[in-house]
Formats: structure tokens, sequence, C-alpha cells
């Protein structure tokens, strides 16, 4: 009976290993309409502020309209027929800005570049509006910008920052990497972040970066100055050097304000019991003369 228990757990354990790992296999497998494509990082590259494009109203704008010189701006190339990578994307990032304390259009900008030139002001304008009603934050419509234009101007933006895609007809879609571009307020590429889901620190610290502290808390500020970008995870990691120095200033901090008060406490009571015996010591010598 054992021996048979023992067998049969043995081939369920082989049965899951295979299944796990044809999974893995299956999920691992690259789509043969993304081969090749990759994003080469251009970090610290100026961005080509006079490219024209056409945003959700309909006028004809400026790349560089919305680098202020005092804001950062969150930059995408997406599409708004994307039919699922952009959406989830966009969708990832209206999440995790809705957990932020800064709010967008008042400390940085959303720019969304549609990378499929037969888009329409009128597509721009519904998804701006989509996403902008699921922030949920009123008054932030200055900083919601969702532009279309001519395949120029979209190579441009993709030789500009690295960002490749391809059409891909058989599908009638544009394959392409889940990026998110963050960009100093003077249009230079400070960080690139991947994927479809965003973890709220690391977004907040590297708007933090991209305008050179001029956004979030201090707190955000002494964060930076001990965890250093992990481009291997796409986060933030402590350094460890600094994070020694850090506790090794807390540690002095932390002795000071605890040892301060016996410190006080001491000095006092050494000056009352100096006190007392001065005292003592007047009187006796009073009575020894009398």
């Amino acid at each position: 009976m054992r021996g048979g228990l023992l067998v049969r757990s043995i081939l369920a354990m082989c049965v899951c290993s295979l299944l796990s790992m044809s999974a893995s296999a299956q999920i691992n497998e690259t789509p043969a309409a993304v081969d090749g494509l990759d994003v080469e990082e251009h970090l610290n590259d100026q961005l080509p502020l006079d490219t024209k494009f056409t945003d959700h109203t309909g006028n004809q704008i400026r790349l560089g309209d919305f680098f202020d010189g005092e804001k950062p701006v969150i930059l995408s190339l997406n599409y708004s027929n994307c039919p699922m990578l952009c959406q989830q994307q966009l969708n990832g990032l209206v999440a995790t800005l809705r957990e932020m304390d800064p709010s967008v259009g008042e400390a940085f900008q959303i720019v969304s570049i549609s990378i499929d030139p037969n888009e329409t002001p009128q597509r721009a304008r519904e998804t701006r509006k989509r996403y902008y009603e699921e922030y949920g934050r009123g008054g932030t419509g200055s900083g919601w910008h969702f532009l279309v234009g001519a395949p120029k101007s979209i190579l441009a933006m993709s030789k500009a920052t690295g960002v490749k895609f391809r059409y891909v007809p058989e599908r009638k879609e544009y394959a392409h990497i889940a990026v998110l571009m963050l960009c100093t307020p003077e249009g230079r590429i400070s960080r690139y972040i991947y994927g479809v889901q965003f973890d709220e620190p690391t977004l907040r610290l590297s708007l933090v970066e991209a305008s050179e502290g001029k956004i979030g808390t201090t707190i955000d500020r002494v964060i930076l100055t001990c965890f250093m970008y992990d481009e291997t995870t796409g986060r933030y990691g402590p350094e460890a050097v600094r994070i020694m120095q850090l506790g090794a200033l807390t540690t002095v901090l932390c002795l000071i304000v605890g040892l301060a008060p016996f410190w006080i406490y001491r000095q006092k009571s050494l000056a009352n019991n100096n006190h007392e015996y001065s005292k003592r010591t007047e009187g006796h010598s009073s009575s020894q003369a009398t």
C-alpha cells in the first residue's frame, strides 16, 4: 500500500512538473509580431520639441508646448484602437496616479502620442475623456494630452525615444513595447518604466528625479538620497553605503535625543547637591564661630 502510494505521488509530481514547464514555455514564448522589437534607451537625450501634432480639439501644436521648464512629463507612445496592451498600460497608469498625492496638471503633464497615423482628433478626444474620467480628479484636465500626427512626426518620436513598433497587416494592429518615459521639464528623457502595472513609489520618485526635486515631499527627496534606480528590476533599490550612512546618522541622533534628558537631569542633580552641600557647610561654619 505504502509503495503504491509513493509511486502515485511521484507520478503526480512528474505530471505537475511537466505541466508547469509547458505553461512556462508558452508564457515565455515571444510572438513573431514583436520579434526584434525593443527599446533603445536614449537617457538624457533631447526630444524633438518642434515636432508638430494635432491635439484632441483638432488644433495643431508643437511637442514643446507641453514642456514649460517647470513640470515633468509622463510620455507614452500608444494608440486608441489598440485591442489590449495600450488599454492595460493606461489603465495601470491611471490606477497608480490615483494613489499619488501630486495631481496631473498641477505637478506634471501626461502626453500620449498615437503611433497610428490614421487615428483622428475625435478618437483622441474619446480616449482622453475616458482616462480623465477614470482618474476622477476634477480640475486636472489641463494636464491630459492625447495627440495624433502624420507618419513623419510619429517616426521622429520613435527615433528620438528609441521605442520601436511594427504594423502587423494580418491582424491590422501595431506591435510595440509597453513603456513610459519620464521627461524633464526641458524635454530630456530622464527614465524608462516598463510594463502595464506601475509601482506607486517608483513612479512618484521617478517624477521627483525628472523634475530635479521640484515636486514631491521632503521625504521623497530624502528617500532619493539612499535609493538608487535599479534597471534590472525597474524599481528603486537601496544603495548600501548611503543606507549605512543614514543609519549611522540616525543612531547618533537617537543617542543624543535619548541621553539628553538623562544628562540634563544629572546636571541638575549635581547642582542641587552642590547647593545643599554649600548650605550645610555654611551652617556648620556658623555654629563653630558662635
